[in-house]
């Protein structure tokens, strides 16, 4: 049997509060923004930086977690797999965003702390509280044009 990996995991802050909504069968979907920035030197010793912005995913009991305990400009670590999502916009042009659909979160910084009942140090897991096939779906929820890809700074203030 051929096996693949999709597997990614991030640490950045927060790009605002998550958005939890819930599906017309009743499951939550959180969605926010993580930022993260790498920084490196050139061969001239100038420092630069570059910033992504990567649109997260959280479904069940973990989107639940994420809204009550995440806020803007906090600390986390997400893990979980890459998703594309396509649909049509108003105009009838085919959109595609890639999205990190989260299995893990972790709270770091200072404002660590234990959420949910399985944890990792100090974080949440999700215990299959979404199937392979519960992609975000234009028809789900409600558009949410902060899923959109954006242009401009994403810097976080703190």
């Amino acid at each position: 049997m051929r096996r693949g990996l999709n597997k990614v995991m991030i640490i950045g802050r927060l790009g605002r509060d998550p958005e939890l909504r819930y599906t017309p069968s009743g499951q939550a979907v959180a969605t926010f923004p993580v930022v993260t920035t790498r920084y490196w030197n050139t061969a001239a010793g100038e420092r630069r930086s570059e910033t992504e912005r990567f649109n997260v995913v959280a479904w069940g009991s973990l989107a639940e977690i994420c809204k009550q305990f995440l806020t803007k400009g906090e600390q986390v670590y997400i893990e979980g797999r890459l998703k594309t999502r396509r649909w049509e916009d108003a105009n009838g042009q085919r959109r595609y965003s890639v999205e990190i659909v989260a299995s893990e979160m972790i709270i770091l910084g200072e404002r660590r702390r234990f959420v949910g009942r399985d944890h990792h140090d100090q974080g949440y897991h999700n215990d299959g509280a979404y199937a392979d096939d519960n992609a975000l779906e234009q028809d789900d929820i409600t558009t949410d044009q902060s899923l959109e890809p954006e242009s401009g700074d994403f810097s976080v203030e703190s």
